[in-house]
């Protein structure tokens, strides 16, 4: 019969950090800028970067070890600091593996959430909520349980999406909401987790055929797409990278090029920054010029 997960303490002051991208960096920077002794970070492996023998850290590693603290990206390290008794709660803010029950029996965690739980659990909370449309989103700092984003809420705050806000705009606002909610709930004291309360709605990882652009779809849906990033085309046989883009009246055949828009059956979607293929990034204008679309060229 398994046992119960760790509680944590009442005087947290030790704390062990887990993560991984730059979003996790402002959460580890806050800590640290806020006087928690932070006795050892995990991340993950350093991973190859391009076509390279190189092999490239973490930005959580990059910025451990310009901090001077101990990491390493095996979460037995951390083990044997529990085994010692040296660190009174971890700290999870997208790591990115699956934490051991084992673990977490010994030694309470808290994570940094995308969403107000419990809608998007999951992989890709920032992503799926622009996508579906919604307004309003928000981070929870929550127990780590052994279920998928189960766990109890210790604290949240709600934020708006913007209407054309990206993804990597919003992850950063909820990044830096996050860390704040943190710091401060570890300096007045944790208290109890709440059980979330509500549908709940999962935020899987989106795959690399979601990517792919769709001008017969409307033209909201295509720009909430553009918004979450990696958002492709095609155009005279060549992939076409979609950074950027707002949404205006005029319907007509999907994917029709009038200059930097593009139709789509209930408006227009008006291209701001393209990356064609091989190429860097530019705006749709300059892109445009050099190309000089033929009446009835279309995208798709």
């Amino acid at each position: 019969m398994s046992g119960p997960l760790a509680t944590p303490p009442s005087d947290i002051k030790r704390l062990a950090f887990l993560g991984t991208p730059d979003i996790s960096v402002v959460a580890l920077r806050s800590l640290i800028d806020a006087g928690f002794d932070i006795v050892h970070v995990v991340t993950q492996p350093d991973r190859r970067r391009g076509r390279g023998a190189t092999l490239d850290p973490s930005p959580v590693k990059r910025a451990a070890l310009e901090q001077g603290l101990a990491v390493s990206d095996d979460l037995s390290d951390l083990d044997r600091l529990v085994d010692h008794g040296a660190v009174d709660l971890g700290v999870v803010v997208a790591y990115g593996r699956i934490i051991p029950t084992a673990l977490l029996r010994r030694l309470a965690m808290v994570n940094i959430h995308f969403s107000l739980l419990p809608r998007w659990r999951g992989a890709a909370p920032v992503e799926r909520a622009i996508l579906a449309g919604d307004t309003t989103t928000g981070v929870c700092l929550m127990e780590v349980a052994e279920g998928l984003d189960e766990g109890g809420v210790y604290a949240s705050a709600t934020v708006d999406i913007g209407e054309n806000e990206s993804a990597g705009e919003l992850r950063a606002r909820l990044a830096e909401i996050g860390a704040t909610l943190l710091v401060d709930s570890l300096r007045n004291g944790l208290g109890r987790a709440e059980p979330q309360v509500g549908e709940v709605t999962y935020a899987a990882k989106l795959d690399r055929a979601e990517s792919r652009l769709d001008f017969q779809r409307p033209a909201v849906e295509v720009h909430r797409r553009i918004r979450v990033g990696r958002a492709w085309t095609e155009f005279r046989g060549k992939r076409l990278g979609i950074e950027a883009a707002t949404i205006e009246p005029g319907a007509g055949p999907p994917g029709l090029l009038d200059g930097t828009a593009v139709a789509t059956p209930d408006g227009r979607v008006r291209l701001v920054t393209v990356k064609p293929e091989g190429k860097r990034a530019m705006s749709a204008a300059d892109w445009v010029n050099g190309v000089q679309p033929a009446g009835g060229e279309r995208l798709g």
